[in-house]
């Protein structure tokens, strides 16, 4: 089967390489530890209405089979010969007729393992290469040595880079910043690139930056764009978190790269559509507003996630609640059984390591202070339970469980008026199983939520 497996993406990598030799699109690339699926929509958002025909990366399709699956234009074929075949048949096609092949590529690349994305850099050469913020806490570190050794990995993509093309780097993270002298003072070339770099971020001057950055459970996220000393407001309904702001401010980067005015670059961010499990708003049950982050999880998104919770005031009231969100109208109930709590259900952090325990550990001692409820997913979430009753939460209010299926009746018999409830998880603990079950219009899940395809419904 891995046999199988590595022909197959041999051929449809050989397939990419020549399809992009024969039209040579526009290429933007991202990378990085957080952030990366945020910040390929936004630029998406951004490019699309300015390129004749535009194609992104679909979900987190970054992977050795990911890549060359966006740039042929055809979808995972799971454990499907004929499906594969289907899809080997359509790169051939392109490569020998003349197709209406996009003119611009938005492609998100990742590393599993060490050489993913030096392999990729050999023979993709974006003109547009963006990196995210590269985690400092050590993440994919099974199969690396170090944190080290996974941005050395990320930032090979910066070598990529075409003549005459641009950098896009994360200004506030030091290390990335420093990126652009990779190409101003190369270390194997005797010459320096033409090579643009561009910033975006908001403690550090940037080309993109951002201020006066607000987050509300009712309406979502505002800051004010400042592209190249040029001030506009933005406004985001439907997610929280900073690195939303991040994204969007990559993508105003990204179409200064392009030219595109200030005024087009605002409205196509105004009407950016977040994907599907990163910290979007849902309608809860009983009168609850849920964060739904459940496609996956690290230590600094987790921090990041505690920190937008804890940076929100509660807003439901007995006689306010907004109809956008679709709650049920509270104004028959008394102030004082609007709960306004706080709960967080936190999974498994996978591909940790031997770093695992002590990041559940610390996320622990966070979560302490900012929630009334925690209930936890998972063997290893359970460090977090415990670190938390260390750090002085009661046990009372700390709830584990072995599975999403366990943790998703007791949550949904909890919910109540005016409670936020965080759901936050790895891949493996599925804890999108858990917002299902606390969906106020559960028939809507399949457009709300990750993971509800009849390939994952089979999975355990």
């Amino acid at each position: 089967m891995q046999i199988m497996k590595k022909l197959v993406i041999w051929i449809l990598t050989i397939e990419s390489r020549l399809i992009i030799g024969k039209y040579k699109p526009f290429i933007v690339a991202i990378t990085g530890s957080v952030g990366k699926t945020s910040t390929k929509d936004a630029i998406y958002c951004v490019l699309k209405n300015r390129e004749r025909y535009a194609r992104k990366s679909e979900k987190s399709m970054n992977s050795e089979i990911g890549l060359p699956l966006t740039i042929i234009g055809a979808s995972n074929a799971w454990h499907s010969f004929s499906g594969w075949l289907r899809n080997i048949m359509l790169g051939a096609k392109m490569i020998i007729n003349r197709v209406d092949y996009p003119n611009c590529l938005i492609l998100e690349i990742g590393a599993d393992h060490p050489g993913d994305i030096r392999k990729v850099a050999r023979w993709l050469h974006p003109d547009i290469v963006v990196i995210t913020r590269i985690s400092k806490t050590p993440v994919h570190v099974e199969f690396f040595k170090s944190s080290e050794e996974v941005f050395e990995e990320k930032s090979a993509l910066v070598s990529a880079v075409k003549n005459g093309g641009t950098l896009v780097l994360f200004a506030d993270d030091e290390k990335v910043a420093a990126l652009g002298d990779m190409v101003k003072r190369p270390k194997v070339s005797s010459e320096a690139m033409d090579v643009k770099v561009l910033t975006y971020g908001v403690d550090m001057p940037a080309t993109a930056r951002g201020e006066n950055y607000t987050g509300s459970i009712q309406s979502g996220i505002s800051f004010t764009l400042d592209l190249t000393g040029e001030k506009v407001p933005v406004s985001i309904h439907g997610v929280l978190g900073k690195v939303y702001l991040y994204s969007l401010l990559a993508a105003a980067a990204a179409g200064e790269v392009r030219n595109i005015p200030l005024a087009d670059i605002v409205k196509s961010l105004n009407g950016y559509e977040a994907p599907r499990g990163r910290m979007n708003i849902i309608p809860g049950i009983n009168g609850s507003m849920l964060i739904d982050d459940t496609y996956n999880s690290s230590p600094d998104a987790v921090m990041s996630a505690l920190e937008t919770l804890k940076e929100l005031k509660s807003e439901v009231t007995s006689n306010a609640i907004k109809e956008d969100f679709g709650l049920v109208n509270l104004s028959n109930i008394p102030i004082g059984q609007v709960s306004h709590r706080k709960i967080a259900v936190l999974g498994d952090m996978m591909e940790l390591g031997r770093f695992s325990t002590d990041e559940h550990r610390k996320i622990g001692k966070e979560v302490a202070s900012i929630v009334n409820i925690l209930i936890t997913v998972g063997p290893r979430a359970r460090m977090i339970a415990e670190e938390a009753i260390k750090s002085g939460m009661p046990a009372d209010y700390v709830k584990c469980f072995n599975s999403s299926l366990d943790a998703a009746p007791y949550v949904a018999s909890i919910a109540s008026p005016g409670d936020i409830i965080l759901v936050k998880g790895s891949q493996s603990p599925r804890l999108e199983r858990v917002t299902k079950a606390l969906l106020r219009e559960p028939e809507k899940a399949d457009k709300l939520l990750v993971r509800q395809e009849e390939e994952w419904g089979r999975r355990p």
